[in-house]
């Protein structure tokens, strides 16, 4: 892992952040990846939409994207910790501009169905799946631990302006040249990415993957997990929302169009909505850092996005619904900062990949909500199904807030690192070792009979050989030592 020194400006603020040629060129990649992703997503809702008139097939190509993060979230990251995620990155680039110019050409020649962009959208996902653990950590490890809070903040905010320019473009580009314009410009943005990876300087500490461990180490990530208050809230917060909230934007076009009577451009200005509110949470969040407790800023700022999503139907206008979503959007700069800030920062080195593909397993139930409030759609209408499901949210973040709020019982805080502090410090980064090294057998011979010296079992003995001498534990601090520099305790 490499911290580049040009990112430790005097403050750490944003300036400072940008003279990192590597922090820019991943600033870069995420904010053009994920600008795609949105354009691409409102265009094939607003297709699906138009051919089916459907809302649950508009549910199905929605989830189709974010399937991937719940099906292969966690083996993205044990493959990250091992494999190199300046490849996989890369890779990924490659892999969505070949699917994005499939769908272009098949529109082309006027070959495009629903389930040919679900098809595209689900390779994509495949890419998303890997972003947390590979490229948002990069971000975060480049910045360096004194402005990691920082570079993430600002890489969410970029994330809330794509995801506002997103909608925007894919509504114009639907109204004007349809699924080819919006898909060909996709796959050239992609492009564009991949050619900004090579350049970006970072240096990862590899091993082997091995795949017959990967269950293994899985396991031992959800164990840890389950051990650490803070990052089992952060899951708890982020399958919530992924659940019951974001699955909205799969209704997005139904609720424009059936409930506003909105324009094609107008359905992507109400999806922009959220992430606008986003982007001025974000520059707030960007410049200065709260003093509250983050997982408390997590939760809060979540539960006002749910409430703002639970009255945006019931708004009277159009416009009235894009303004009560652009204040909803403002809790979910909270959200999205706080929910990477707090894994970065709280977890050890060696698990951070592993912890934040957890993290993506459940922003992968976002396809069950999708599908979820598909079905509710077709049953109750979009407007109440949207209502209906805010609430429940609002619901499970009281829940959570509740359990995050009771005291740890002292015996378990050894057990749960990071629990009381989300600080970084380099006892925190150190990777732990929980097996002791195993030793030479002159040497466990050796150590036996100097034990057997120390209780009394016989007389003192050298050790077996030089090299077991030369092994010898270190003296703890302060001890009083013998004439052979050993320590005198037993």
């Amino acid at each position: 892992m490499e911290t580049d020194p040009d990112a430790n400006g005097p403050a750490g603020r944003p300036p400072a952040l940008f003279r990192s040629t590597g922090f820019r060129r991943l600033w870069a990649v995420g904010g053009i990846t994920n600008t795609m992703r949105w354009l691409e997503l409102l265009a094939a809702t607003l297709f699906t939409y138009e051919v089916t008139g459907s809302g649950l097939a508009v549910a199905v190509v929605a989830a189709a994207r974010s399937l991937p993060l719940l099906l292969f979230g966690a083996i993205a990251g044990v493959v990250c910790e091992a494999v190199s995620r300046k490849r996989i990155l890369l890779g990924g680039m490659l892999l969505s501009t070949s699917a994005a110019l499939v769908i272009a050409l098949l529109a082309a020649l006027g070959r495009a169905e629903p389930w040919h962009l679900a098809c595209a959208a689900f390779l994509s996902g495949i890419v998303w799946a890997t972003d947390m653990s590979a490229r948002r950590r990069m971000v975060g490890e480049v910045a360096g631990p004194d402005h990691m809070s920082r570079a993430v903040a600002l890489d969410s905010l970029t994330n809330s302006c794509a995801r506002m320019a997103g909608p925007l473009a894919g509504g114009a580009l639907y109204a004007w040249t349809g699924v080819l314009g919006a898909f060909l410009v996709s796959s050239l943005c992609y492009l564009l990415a991949a050619l900004l990876i090579p350049g970006v300087a970072y240096r990862q500490e590899r091993r082997p993957l091995v795949l017959r461990g990967i269950v293994g180490e899985l396991a031992d990530s959800f164990a840890y997990a389950l051990r650490d208050r803070t990052i089992l809230t952060v899951m708890a917060v982020t399958a919530t929302m992924n659940l019951f909230a974001f699955s909205y934007t799969a209704l997005v076009a139904p609720l424009a169009r059936g409930v506003f009577d909105a324009s094609d451009v107008q359905a992507g200005l109400l999806a922009a909505g959220e992430p606008l509110g986003g982007l001025l949470g974000g520059l707030l969040l960007a410049r200065w850092v709260p003093k509250a407790g983050a997982r408390h800023l997590m939760i809060a700022g979540s539960a006002l996005f749910t409430i703002a999503l639970a009255a945006m139907p019931l708004m009277p206008s159009y416009h009235l619904a894009c303004l009560v979503l652009v204040a909803g959007g403002v809790g979910l700069a909270l959200f999205s900062n706080m929910q990477t800030t707090l894994i970065l920062a709280g977890t050890p080195a060696h698990l951070r990949s592993r912890q934040l593909g957890l993290v993506t397993v459940c922003i992968g139930l976002g396809p069950l909500g999708q599908l979820l409030l598909g079905a509710l759609a077709a049953a109750i209408g979009a407007r109440h199904a949207v209502i209906a499901s805010a609430v429940a949210a609002f619901v499970a973040l009281v829940a959570i807030a509740v359990r995050s709020a009771r005291r740890v019982p002292a015996e378990r805080l050894g057990s749960a690192p990071g629990a009381p502090s989300a600080q970084v410090t380099p006892e925190a980064t150190r990777p732990v070792t929980s097996v002791p090294p195993r030793l030479h057998p002159t040497e466990r011979s050796g150590r036996l009979k100097g034990k057997a010296a120390c209780s009394g079992d016989g007389p003192a003995r050298p050790a077996a050989s030089a090299h077991a001498a030369d092994r010898r534990v270190p003296a703890t601090p302060g001890a009083p030592r013998t004439a052979k520099g050993g320590d005198a305790r037993c």
